[in-house]
Order: C-alpha cells, then sequence, then structure tokens
C-alpha cells in the first residue's frame, strides 16, 4: 500500500470513530434521566413583616407615697394588696405642732376682726366730730360774715383748726380700718396655710391602684418627704395596674418602621392569653448602650389578670404589602446581592431572569420586576442547573402552606 492510499484509509477510519462517538453522545443524552425539579407559581400575596420582641409589664405608673409633712402615724388602713380609689385616705399623721398653728392662725383670724370692728366704730366716732367741727367753724364764719367785728378773728381760727383737726382725725381712722382690714387678710391667709398643712397630715391616694409596698406602721415616725436628697421614708407604693405599659427595646435596624398607631400582637404564655394593642408612644432617640428604642404599648387589664413583672412575646407589625407579586424565598438566588435571579421553567425548559425583590418575610419575597403572575419558578437549591436545561417541573410540597400570606 501506497503512502497516499494509507492515508486515505486512516482519515476514513478516523471519521468512523468521531460520526460513532458523536452518535453514542446523542444517544447517551437522549437515553439520560430528565431532571424533576419542584417549582412554585409567582402569585399574588398580603406581605407583612414583623419584628417578635420580648418585653415586660410595667404598671403605667408606679410612685411611693411620701408625706408632706413630719409626724407619727396616727392610723394607716391599707396593706399590701388593697385596691385603693384615688383621693382615698391611705394614712393619718399625728402633728400636735400643727394643730397648734391652725388653733394659733384662726385667733389670729379673729383679733384681726375684732380691730376691723374697733376701727368702724373710731371711724364713725371721728365722723361725727368732723360733722360738729365743720357745722361750728360755718355758723361762727356765717356771724362773722354778716356782722363784721362781732366775733373776734381767734375764735374763727380756732373754730376752722378744729374742723381740720377732725377732718385728720377722721382720714387717720379710716387708715386705721384699710390696715385693720389688711390684717385680717394676712391671718386669714395664715390660717389657710396652717389648715393645709394640716390636711397633709391626712395621706391621700394620688390615683386609682393597688397597695404594692407597705413601709410605715402605726407609730413610725415619718419625715416631710419635700426634698430629692431627704432619707424619708414613704408611706406606701403605690402602682397602677388597670393599664400597663408593653416596653419594647426596637433595634436600630427597625426603629424607621415605627408608628404611633401600628398593631401589635400580644401573647402572655403565663397566663394563656392572646392581646391585640397599638404602639401608644416612642422615644424617637436610640439609647447608645444597646442600639435601642424604647417604643411603649398600653393593654388595658380591666379583670388584673395581668401583673407587672410577666413576660409577653410581642409582635411588632413594622410593613406590610397587600396583594403584590412574591414567590417563595428560597426561590431567587442572590437576596442581599446585586444580582439576584430567578429559575423559571417555561414548556419544561429552563429560562434564567434578572429580578428586583423588595419586602422579605420568613416565608416570601416580594418580586418588583423581572417575573409575572403565574410563572412557574424552581425552588430550593439551583446547583448544577443552567438556562435551556430541559427539566420535569412538579408542584413543590410546600407550597400551599407558604402561599398562605396571600
Amino acid at each position: 500500500m501506497t503512502n497516499r492510499h494509507w492515508v486515505m484509509a486512516s482519515a476514513a477510519a478516523l471519521a468512523a470513530i468521531c460520526i460513532g462517538a458523536s452518535g453514542c453522545k446523542e444517544k447517551a443524552m437522549a437515553e439520560a434521566p430528565v431532571l424533576t425539579v419542584p417549582i412554585a407559581t409567582a402569585a399574588p400575596a398580603t406581605l407583612a413583616n414583623d419584628l417578635i420582641l420580648s418585653a415586660e409589664f410595667r404598671p403605667y405608673q408606679e410612685v411611693d407615697v411620701m408625706a408632706k409633712i413630719a409626724g407619727y402615724v396616727k392610723s394607716i388602713g391599707v396593706d399590701i394588696g388593697d385596691h385603693v380609689p384615688q383621693n382615698a385616705v391611705l394614712a393619718t399623721l399625728e402633728v400636735p405642732e400643727v394643730q397648734d398653728d391652725v388653733a394659733k392662725a384662726k385667733a389670729g383670724v379673729a383679733a384681726a376682726e375684732a380691730d376691723i370692728v374697733t376701727a368702724q366704730a373710731a371711724i364713725e366716732k371721728a365722723r361725727a366730730g368732723a360733722e360738729i367741727a365743720s357745722l361750728s367753724f360755718k355758723r361762727i364764719q356765717d356771724v362773722a360774715t354778716r356782722d363784721r367785728g362781732l366775733v373776734p378773728r381767734q375764735e374763727i381760727d380756732v373754730a376752722r383748726s378744729r374742723e381740720l383737726e377732725a377732718n385728720a382725725q377722721l382720714a387717720s381712722v379710716n387708715a386705721a380700718l384699710k390696715a385693720a382690714e389688711q390684717k385680717k387678710l394676712q391671718a386669714e391667709s395664715e390660717y389657710q396655710r396652717a389648715v393645709a398643712m394640716m390636711q397633709y397630715a391626712t395621706i391621700r391616694a394620688p390615683f386609682n391602684g393597688v397597695v404594692t409596698r407597705r413601709y410605715a406602721n402605726t407609730g413610725s415616725m415619718i419625715q416631710a418627704g419635700i426634698s430629692s436628697q431627704s432619707q424619708a421614708m414613704p408611706v406606701v407604693r403605690l402602682a397602677q395596674n388597670d393599664v400597663l405599659r408593653l416596653v419594647l427595646p426596637v433595634p436600630v435596624t427597625d426603629v424607621a418602621g415605627v408608628k404611633t398607631g401600628q398593631l401589635v400582637d400580644v401573647d402572655v404564655a403565663s397566663v394563656s392569653r392572646k392581646l391585640q394593642g397599638k404602639v401608644t408612644r416612642y422615644a424617637d432617640s436610640v439609647q447608645m448602650a444597646t442600639r435601642t428604642m424604647d417604643t411603649e404599648v398600653d393593654v388595658p387589664n380591666p379583670d388584673g389578670a395581668l401583673v407587672p413583672g410577666m413576660y409577653a412575646e410581642v409582635h411588632l407589625h413594622l410593613s406590610a404589602r397587600p396583594h403584590v407579586l412574591s414567590v417563595p424565598l428560597d426561590a431567587v438566588d442572590g437576596l442581599g446581592t446585586s444580582q439576584q435571579q430567578a429559575y423559571v421553567v417555561r414548556d419544561g425548559v429552563i429560562h434564567l431572569a434578572s429580578v428586583k425583590v423588595g419586602l422579605q418575610t420568613p416565608a416570601r419575597v416580594e418580586i418588583l420586576s423581572g417575573l409575572q403572575s403565574g410563572d412557574k419558578v424552581i425552588v430550593g437549591r439551583h446547583t448544577g442547573m443552567y438556562d435551556g436545561q430541559k427539566v420535569d417541573a412538579q408542584p413543590a410540597a410546600y407550597e400551599a402552606n407558604t402561599t398562605s400570606e396571600r
């Protein structure tokens, strides 16, 4: 065989081998099983972003009731657990010196009233004397005018001086009456002050509440609690429990979503109760130590079943998206990155779709662009899948659960 014939034979054999290999590959691909993938349907749903926090119930308001004045406890009519209405008497102090002040101030008022009566009598007397002096001067002056030289000039001057003196006396007693009236006002003010101080000997409840602690007993010496630096002992501690506060430490990342009036679900496991409330107020300031913002929820407690100190699990509804296009969370690759995509199955073939997402919940994610309602997307792991791959799409077993938010 010549070299030329050998080359041609080798080429023919090589071509036969290649054709055979290609046919084998196509046959193998045709006989390989198609990959079965779970899919879910992109559909409208109402998504909500909930923040779950633990919080402790606190009284709506709580205060240590102090005494305004110092004294001994004469009687105390409440104890721990007693429910008292506003202005109810909690305790009565015995303060003899204040009682003496009241009696002294009352006597001062009576003395001032007597001074006023005396001044009024003196005015009547001075007014009568002024009228007589004025009448006498007028008569003498008339006679002297009618019959010149009949009345000596000295008598006219004496009558005039008596009139002036009587008028001055009247003005003096009028001033004395005003002074007596001012003295009475001062005495009455002192009496009212003494009575007010005496009223402080009766200690009353500042609001409707329950006595949570009792500090004093009958005979205890109570100091006046009028200074923040005083070591005065309170009488009782009073808490308002018909409304309780829940203080939620909202993380700084969720602060922007907190608004007054937001609904919250409260789960109190210790008493097996589920309640609903609203955000009543928030600090509008982040604590630097914890990077949280105190947010308060007022919870009505008319039956007293909830007790301060109990813990509750609070679901704070930060945001909601009604009727938005969404898919299960594991249908999107690259969440949180700049390249997010979903694997869409159409006619048994995979098509990669770049998507833009919005609100995320623990189960689903909002699709802003890239998908349409009714699209079938692959859920779960996407390793080894590629654009154009033929697959056998089957509904995911959990799709019914993940679409329950719709």
